[in-house]
């Protein structure tokens, strides 16, 4: 209900939601999360967070990337991604004027907050496809136990 409302620029959160956008822009703020767990759209790289049974798995979007230049920590629960995306627009020169840039571009840091149940000492991350795999094991006192009734 709350998006559909945004699409009336003159509806009371409309304006409100317009007001926050300038604010953030004003003040250098731009894209930063309202919460540690999600972000605006068009945040680079985009990303997904699951949890099965056994692990917590987070998918970041980002093609285009140097794996090589991409760090992942966990720091006190916050699994944190940094790194660069080169742009893609031509060099800036006389008679180049570029109309529109939808591939986000520059440095770039995302985090996530985890679970207390996962185990920071269990973490496999790997880049394939224009897709980063992270995935860090649950603790074993943590995943769900079958009890056998008698």
């Amino acid at each position: 209900m709350y998006e559909s409302l945004l699409n009336y620029p003159n509806s009371l959160f409309g304006q409100f939601e317009r007001l926050r956008r300038e604010l953030d822009d004003a003040f250098g703020v731009s894209g930063l999360p309202s919460s540690i767990r999600s972000v605006a759209a068009g945040e680079l790289p985009a990303i997904n967070v699951g949890r099965t049974a056994n692990s917590v798995e987070v998918y970041a979007f980002a093609p285009g990337l140097d794996a090589s230049k991409v760090d992942v920590t966990i720091d006190r629960g916050v699994l944190r991604i940094t790194g660069e995306r080169a742009s893609a627009l031509p060099e800036r020169r006389e008679g180049v004027t570029v109309y529109a840039q939808e591939r986000g571009a520059g440095r770039f840091t995302r985090a996530v907050a985890l679970p207390d149940d996962v185990d920071p000492a269990h973490v496999n991350a790997a880049y394939r496809d224009g897709v980063l795999v992270i995935s860090i094991a649950r603790r074993e006192a943590a995943q769900p136990k079958r009890i056998t009734v008698q």
